[in-house]
């Protein structure tokens, strides 16, 4: 049976489908020698196929893990910028891994990874709307009505944002902690939207994305989803 080069890529851990068209359109990634220009070129997976002149490894079991990401470090392989990655501050051990999503440079808390990117993809798409939870401390005047009104959705800046559920956790002066739901997880989207109701957002951590939970994680521990959960959990949204 054969594959599209980018997808077997994607499942092979190297990053996601998206990314390795692009790595593709870069003329990086060679086949029998021979540099690959389509990612609608087809594959066995018993060819010689390198990245950078470097040998990609067969695809391996489809594999979960929850990360507590800690506040300063980006989601990213290569940052532009020199920052420091999630990547470069894992635990020892780990394959290579792509995450699920992002969290931004002062986020913190649950950040899904895996080896297949595309499974990361089917937990990103849309369509699935698996609900991510966070534990939010914001500082400003509260207006009750306008983080009421966030469950109709909302338009900041010309980018519209779906039903957001905020509960009021506890207050203290122009200081509170709110429980936030949501099903999208737009760039920045929590503090963008805490923003257009007065609000500025002094702490973020997620607490679950869908059903897999942050738990008891410390930060910068990494633990596997067992695969009898990960069957339960994904078999009707991915083939495992």
């Amino acid at each position: 049976m054969t594959e599209r080069i980018a997808k077997y890529l994607a499942r092979a851990g190297v990053c996601s489908r998206r990314e390795a068209e692009k790595l593709i359109a870069q003329q990086r990634v060679s086949v029998n020698g021979t540099i690959i220009e389509s990612p609608a070129f087809n594959v066995e997976g018993t060819e010689k196929i390198k990245l950078d002149g470097e040998k990609v490894s067969a695809p391996e079991q489809t594999r979960l893990w929850l990360y507590y990401k800690p506040v300063g470090l980006v989601t990213t392989h290569n940052d532009t910028q020199n920052r420091p990655t999630v990547f470069d501050n894992l635990p020892a051990g780990l394959p290579r891994v792509i995450s699920v999503g992002r969290l931004d440079l002062n986020s913190e808390g649950l950040l899904l990874l895996t080896n297949n990117g595309e499974l990361s993809r089917t937990l990103e798409l849309p369509q699935n709307a698996w609900t991510r939870r966070y534990k939010v401390k914001v500082h400003g005047t509260i207006d009750k009505q306008k983080l009421a009104d966030l469950e109709n959705g909302a338009v900041v800046d010309g980018v519209h944002y779906g039903a957001v559920k905020v509960t009021i956790e506890s207050e203290q002066g122009t200081n509170a902690w709110l429980s936030v739901t949501l099903n999208e997880g737009k760039n920045r989207e929590i503090r963008k939207l805490m923003k257009s109701v007065g609000l500025e957002v002094a702490r973020l951590l997620r607490l679950s994305y869908g059903p897999f939970q942050l738990g008891s994680l410390k930060k910068g521990e990494v633990k596997e989803v067992p695969q009898k959960v990960l069957k339960e959990q994904l078999g009707g949204k991915f083939a495992l």
